[in-house]
């Protein structure tokens, strides 16, 4: 039995959409990442109990360590983007959080910066307040290993194709990692001839971006409708590794918004905006290779999207519509929808 909410919420769902495509379909994704990270500084020593918690949040992470401070008898205190909507700012507050948003600004780049701005300003002001780093401190790995065996166990395959949004890096980047990890001490203890059925042996990671995203160079497009918060970032982020990746597809607010009204009609799973793209790139690496599983993650429900994608729903193209333009580099992406081979490059010279 659970101890506390947080820990149902932070399990997620893995659901079958057919023989080769499965949902990581999750209420609130990042509860996963905050409570290992907030559980690992208590047991090192690096926080105590009743320390404040600091961190700069476009929305999901904010309720994920307002839930883990909760959980563990912290203070939390969340600046917030202009992205963090009624709802949320109403269930932060219920939890005890200090919410200090942006004021509306439609450049997620000066967003980002006046965010990180405001936590030097906190930090100056309280240095006793821990700084959580959600982008850059790799503790936001741990809370994924577990899942990764899950995966491993459930769906039996041993090509196994991760697709997710990028964001900070964390979700995917563990993920890949953790089943790489996996896959590779099967391998090594298993001796020739033997069958290990622990690990799917050779796993592909796919990385889903917003048009205008830094992280791996589209900084320089736009996308006219809105940019997809939570999956792009306009400042580097530490913990995205890129020489985890081997494909990236840049996709925009319509084809994600068809996505997501396609996944909702066809099987039923109400999530949000970036989970439609996520479930749209997934479909055609799907489509690619026969061979292949593929999973994305669907970081949380639909709810907070419902004003701005759901009732749109009469606009959602047809998927058999859209399909990516291939490109060899990011001089040559378009919208709605572009995708690269990426190849496990550590860096490219229009990241930076």
């Amino acid at each position: 039995m659970d101890q506390h909410i947080a820990e149902a919420i932070g399990r997620p769902d893995l659901i079958r959409l057919d023989d080769r495509l499965v949902c990581l379909r999750f209420e609130t994704m990042k509860v996963v990442s905050a409570l290992a990270a907030v559980r690992h500084l208590l047991d090192t020593g690096v926080v105590r109990r009743g320390d404040t918690l600091l961190d700069s949040s476009s929305g999901i992470y904010a309720y994920a360590l307002a839930l883990a401070c909760h959980r563990h008898g912290m203070h939390c205190h969340v600046v917030g983007s202009t992205t963090v909507d009624k709802t949320l700012r109403t269930q932060l507050a219920v939890l005890g959080a200090t919410l200090e948003q942006m004021e509306p600004c439609d450049d997620l780049k000066l967003d980002q910066k006046r965010r990180v701005e405001r936590i030097h300003e906190i930090l100056a002001a309280h240095p006793e307040y821990h700084w959580m780093r959600q982008y850059h401190d790799d503790i936001h790995y741990l809370g994924y290993r577990a899942i990764a065996d899950r995966i491993r166990e459930e769906t039996g395959t041993d090509r196994l194709t991760v697709v997710g949004g990028v964001g900070s890096g964390a979700s995917t980047g563990a993920l890949a990692r953790y089943l790489r990890d996996a896959s590779g001490n099967a391998r090594n203890n298993c001796p020739p001839g033997c069958q290990t059925g622990a690990a799917p042996t050779d796993v592909e990671l796919v990385g889903v971006q917003p048009y205008g995203s830094l992280t791996f160079g589209a900084q320089h497009t736009s996308d006219p409708e809105i940019i997809i918060a939570g999956i792009g970032s306009s400042i580097p982020f530490g913990n995205v590794s890129h020489e985890l990746y081997d494909t990236l597809h840049w996709i925009s607010f319509d084809a994600a918004l068809s996505g997501a009204v396609d996944l909702l009609r066809r099987h039923a799973v109400f999530a949000g905006l970036s989970t439609g793209a996520a479930y749209l790139a997934a479909r055609h690496e799907h489509d690619r290779a026969l061979e292949r599983t593929v999973l994305f993650i669907a970081p949380d429900t639909g709810h907070r999207y419902t004003d701005t994608v759901y009732t749109r729903h009469r606009e959602a193209t047809p998927l058999a519509h859209l399909t990516p333009r291939d490109i060899a580099d990011q001089t040559e992406l378009a919208l709605p929808w572009s995708r690269m081979p990426w190849n496990r490059t550590p860096t490219s010279p229009l990241t930076a």
